[in-house]
């Protein structure tokens, strides 16, 4: 089986989704499948430095990537289509990521011309709340465009159960729900404490609460300022560490809800991490929390849960699996909430520190990219050997066996 991947970007400045993509790919390929990806060298503000016109060897896949214009992530690529025009027909299906770019769109178009079968991932980008980001534009372009793209896939792939209901109550029933992954062996969780000491020097002898997320509006920063001002009041050493990369320009903003609030003071921005950085990161943090009012389902929270960090996040982050095996504090998007489950870990240090336990294990055990790989490689065969009406049953049938 021939796979093909076409993502606008795999930057990690664009957090979790371009993370999926390539883990995802490379779980494929240990599973015996042809993969690769095709997309673009932006990268936030910037863009990537990497080779044009060529393939580039990952373990497992290959990559290709084409020049582009691009803001923030509205990605445009004429190298990208013309290549595609020539060679989508080479593969047996096509898997595209995030919704509302006018190059995928041209994509799903050319596949159906084609007759090659195309499995969609939104990413959670059909959220109520993301919906409600720049609403107009959004419920124009999905009813003249997106929707009719969505109904002609062979399948819709979902993260959650939340997301597949809110996609049926909008008539689309073709969705396949498997959620994210991560690649457990690439955390790395003996990274030195020292290493993130010798970067942020101010945080060291402090309780550190971890937020490693894009620094967006969605991820509710607004809320944690309000949240971490309590929680200071109770416990004056806590330190906030806000490490994730600005790729809409939202950061200034935020610093100015931690001055409001008299905390920013306890509070470092890190920018985006990396490799052994971002794990030390995780090594030397107390407690992980995203506050956020809508995720797809966040790569981010996995990796705490991962590394056996005890984590607050909200409802908004679609994840209430880890709130029934006690994996995780999952509260209201409120800032109280928020800040009394903080508090209330930092208190009760030993059953905070059970509840990490219980969420390595459990991310362990069930997310994956392997795990997920499997059962993706199930619904592209189901894709290939029977219609898209039936290809959601015969998964599940997969999966349950």
């Amino acid at each position: 089986m021939k796979v093909l991947v076409v993502a606008p970007y795999i930057s990690f400045v664009y957090g979790g989704t371009a993370r999926v993509v390539k883990d995802l790919a490379g779980a494929l390929g240990r599973q015996n499948t042809h993969v690769d990806i095709v997309t673009t060298n932006a990268s936030g503000s910037n863009t990537l430095n990497v080779p044009f016109g060529q393939w580039v060897s990952e373990a497992c896949f290959r990559v290709q990537y084409f020049s582009c214009w691009h803001r923030y992530d509205l990605v445009c690529s004429a190298s990208m289509l013309r290549w595609l025009h020539w060679h989508i027909s080479d593969y047996d299906v096509v898997h595209t990521h995030t919704l509302f770019s006018p190059m995928l769109s041209w994509v799903h178009r050319l596949c159906q011309s084609r007759r090659v079968p195309y499995l969609m991932t939104p990413h959670g980008m059909l959220e109520p709340w993301a919906l409600a980001h720049k609403p107009k534009k959004k419920a124009f372009y999905f009813r003249w465009i997106e929707k009719d793209a969505l109904t002609k896939a062979s399948a819709i792939h979902v993260l959650t159960q939340g997301e597949a209901d809110g996609l049926a109550a909008m008539g689309l029933n073709n969705t396949v729900l498997l959620p994210n992954g991560i690649d457990a062996q690439s955390l790395g969780c003996n990274a030195k404490p020292e290493l993130f000491y010798r970067y942020f020097p101010e945080a060291k002898g402090k309780k550190i609460i971890l937020f490693m997320s894009r620094i967006d509006p969605k991820k509710g920063l607004d809320l944690l300022a309000r949240a971490f001002a309590k929680v200071r009041t109770e416990f004056p050493c806590a330190h906030l560490i806000i490490a994730g990369p600005d790729s809409v320009g939202y950061g200034v903003k935020v610093q100015r809800y931690f001055d409001e609030v008299g905390c920013l003071d306890a509070v470092t921005f890190t920018g985006m991490l990396t490799g052994e950085l971002k794990q030390s990161a995780l090594n030397v943090s107390s407690l992980f929390t995203l506050p956020s009012y809508s995720e797809g389902f966040s790569i981010s929270v996995l990796e705490a849960m991962a590394c056996g960090l005890p984590c607050v996040i909200t409802t908004g982050c679609n994840f209430p699996e880890a709130d029934a095996a006690g994996a995780a504090q999952v509260v209201a998007v409120d800032s109280r909430a928020i800040a009394q489950a903080l508090i209330n870990c930092l208190a009760n240090w030993p059953r905070a520190k059970a509840m990490g336990d219980r969420a390595r294990k459990l991310v362990l055990e069930h997310y994956t990219c392997d795990k997920v790989a499997v059962r993706l490689l199930a619904t592209y065969t189901a894709i290939l050997g029977h219609s898209g009406d039936e290809t959601s049953q015969l998964v599940s049938d997969e999966i349950a066996n």
